[in-house]
């Protein structure tokens, strides 16, 4: 049963015997991937209780504060739902999301006439099917219903829907597959430069990628990676950098503005990801910032880009291919 942070502190000491039951630390590495959870907590307002000394499953009600200010009521498993499923910040407060709700208005058609008079009522509108007008009150019973064959104007035929519904419970429309067709038929584990591949996200990525041309006469124009299966229903994937002579992919991760990046289950996608480049016979080296924990072997937990980043990468790209290979590329 879900009880107040000071009712279940003090049935924990009771049950376990000591005045702490949980020591500070305990669950640190469980709440490592969740720096925003991190940030909306505080201890004065939970009971002197520290985050790291609250389980990931225990069921109590805990009060954490966002970014702007709201304060509100809830349990760990709750908050730890919330991050990867939308990109927002309003997921972290139930009160935010209220006010970030957009309103759904409905599609008019393009020959919607401008102005109706009064006692005309307006055509309904309901998904892209525009329906007939409603009868005024007082109008004879089949009034503004269109004649036998006759098609409503601006009428559109509905698209089949997908099957499922909804968070408003009506049916979801189709939603098409992006697959990229212009992948070329070359071996797996070849880069190259992909026209499906998105631009650069980030002006960090930018300045990374033009201090390694300042260290390294590589080949920076490639994009892409050739996999050996699909992966999110792409054969290719889009690291950040790509260097086809050392066969390393570099990824810049950071929680992003709203700290909902590469956190919760997106970490699950990263590693997907890293596996199907590894597959190929490629590296992965994710520079994490942003108190991110590491997912691989060779990922380095910085601070941001730097001089001395730039040097740990560096060292990890000698360490990974040999020193002298490495050197040989440099200016």
């Amino acid at each position: 049963m879900v009880e107040p942070v000071e009712a279940w502190w003090r049935r924990r000491q009771w049950s376990r015997g000591t005045a702490v039951p949980y020591a500070v630390g305990e669950f640190r590495s469980a709440w490592a991937s969740y720096p925003v959870l991190v940030r909306q907590y505080h201890p004065d307002r939970n009971h002197g209780v520290v985050l790291t000394q609250v389980p990931p499953l225990a069921e109590v009600l805990l009060t954490w504060e966002c970014d702007v200010g709201h304060v509100f009521v809830a349990t760990p498993a709750e908050q730890r739902s919330r991050p990867g499923r939308e990109r927002r910040r309003s997921v972290w407060c139930p009160e935010c999301q209220l006010q970030a709700t957009p309103r759904r208005w409905p599609v008019l058609p393009a020959d919607w006439p401008s102005a109706v008079p009064a006692p005309q009522r307006a055509e309904r509108v309901r998904g892209r099917q525009t329906l007939p007008a409603a009868p005024a009150r007082g109008a004879a019973p089949g009034a503004g219903l269109p004649s036998a064959g006759a098609v409503p104007s601006g009428a559109v035929a509905s698209a089949r829907a997908r099957p499922g519904r909804s968070r408003s419970g009506r049916a979801a429309q189709p939603v098409p597959r992006t697959i990229c067709p212009k992948t070329p038929r070359l071996p797996s584990g070849e880069s190259f430069t992909s026209r499906c591949a998105p631009a650069t996200a980030s002006a960090v990525e930018a300045d990374l990628r033009a201090a390694l041309q300042e260290r390294f006469a590589l080949t920076f124009d490639h994009t892409a990676i050739r996999l050996d299966r699909p992966v999110f229903d792409h054969v290719e994937a889009w690291p950040d950098i790509v260097l086809p002579e050392l066969r390393v992919a570099i990824e810049y991760d950071s929680t992003g503005r709203h700290g909902l990046e590469h956190v919760g289950p997106r970490q699950d996608t990263d590693r997907r990801k890293d596996r199907a480049v590894r597959a190929v016979g490629w590296e992965v080296v994710r520079i994490r910032t942003g108190r991110l924990p590491a997912l691989g072997p060779y990922d380095l937990e910085v601070s941001g880009i730097s001089r001395g980043t730039i040097e740990r990468l560096v060292d990890t790209l000698r360490e990974l291919r040999g020193p002298l290979f490495v050197d040989a590329y440099a200016r």
